[in-house]
């Protein structure tokens, strides 16, 4: 019963998976900042791309 303590004590006391659970948050939050930029920029594109399609007359 002491060891079954004693590991729970060591889990509680383990700071490596909080550093790993941190370094994953800020994955996430870099991958939302990368998607967001990336859908802004999708937008822009393809309205400047309708507008040269516009001007150069293509109906397709």
């Amino acid at each position: 019963m002491d060891s079954l303590f004693a590991a729970v004590r060591n889990f509680a006391r383990d700071e490596g998976g909080i550093t790993a659970i941190e370094y994953g948050l800020i994955a996430a939050v870099i991958v939302v900042a990368i998607t967001t930029g990336f859908t802004s920029v999708s937008a822009g594109l393809d309205h400047i791309f309708t507008d040269i399609k516009t001007k150069l007359g293509v109906t397709s």
